[in-house]
């Protein structure tokens, strides 16, 4: 029993000091986007702006459209959620970036700080990128067009989880890459994401796609994700299948993209690139 208290002891000072690791990095993160109003901008922009020229479409083609004024708001929602993929996969990247350009990285692993640690805090910043740059874009939709994403309900965070788990996984691929050929690779970041928007249904029924797109497709979360959202606006029903389907294959998808993240680390440490990169 006495044994058995030590070694619970010694563990939680452990997680402990991982979760002020974890926390430490977040902050110094943070500190960067509140400190830098053009970081802030950035992140709201690019979804603000086309979500409003989606808005402006859908009033066009809605008097003349069945299917538009079945599914009031569906290309801004569309949009929205594309863009928490965007926004999740960047957010993983971009805190990546960020340590690169300021060739912290070798002060980071001469650290306590451990991979797993470093990966959790690129993801939590994953997501306060993601509320902040989405966030701002559903304020917008709100205000100027008395659209509301969260009327979805409950769909709306299966919806978020899934689309979230995805830019994470590409994110932490795309690190890797940039890890393993430095920063040339680091283009990938912001054309990835898009290799997957015609395959992911954003806008049409996957069902419009040739037969050998549709079987490509059915190994991408996101195209999941945007059925169900159809379902929800169109029937008014959850699908729970597209659920269920869209997590087991972005359990995959994350642990694929923690191996090759780690493997990059590791190759990166072996050859003594950790000091070398950086602008």
């Amino acid at each position: 029993m006495k044994r058995t208290l030590i070694r619970a002891g010694a563990v939680t000072p452990a997680w402990r000091m991982s979760l002020r690791r974890i926390h430490a990095l977040v902050l110094r993160h943070t500190y960067l986007l509140s400190k830098s109003w053009p970081r802030l901008v950035s992140m709201t922009y690019y979804p603000t702006v086309t979500m409003v020229l989606w808005a402006f479409v859908t009033q066009y083609l809605a008097p003349t459209n069945d299917f538009l004024r079945d599914a009031p708001g569906f290309f801004i929602g569309a949009v929205l959620l594309w863009d928490v993929l965007f926004r999740g996969q960047l957010g993983v990247s971009l805190t990546f970036f960020e340590e690169l350009y300021a060739r912290n990285l070798g002060n980071l692993f001469v650290s306590p700080l451990r991979p797993w640690e470093l990966i959790a805090g690129q993801l939590t910043m994953s997501v306060i990128r993601t509320l902040i740059g989405v966030g701002g874009a559903t304020l917008f939709a709100w205000l100027l067009f008395e659209y509301s994403l969260f009327k979805l309900g409950f769909p709306l965070l299966a919806f978020f989880v899934n689309l979230l788990i995805t830019g994470w996984a590409i994110g932490l691929m795309v690190s890797g890459m940039v890890l393993r050929w430095g920063l040339g690779a680091e283009e990938l970041a912001w054309a990835a994401i898009f290799l997957l928007a015609p395959v992911s249904g954003v806008y049409y029924p996957i069902g419009v796609l040739p037969d050998w797109l549709q079987t490509m497709a059915a190994g991408v979360p996101a195209s999941y994700v945007f059925e169900g959202m159809r379902a929800v606006l169109i029937h008014g029903r959850f699908e729970f299948e597209l659920f269920w389907t869209a997590l087991a294959i972005n359990a995959v998808y994350l642990l694929l993209g923690c191996l090759a993240y780690f493997a990059a680390l590791r190759y990166a440490r072996e050859h003594g690139m950790l000091l070398q990169m950086g602008e």
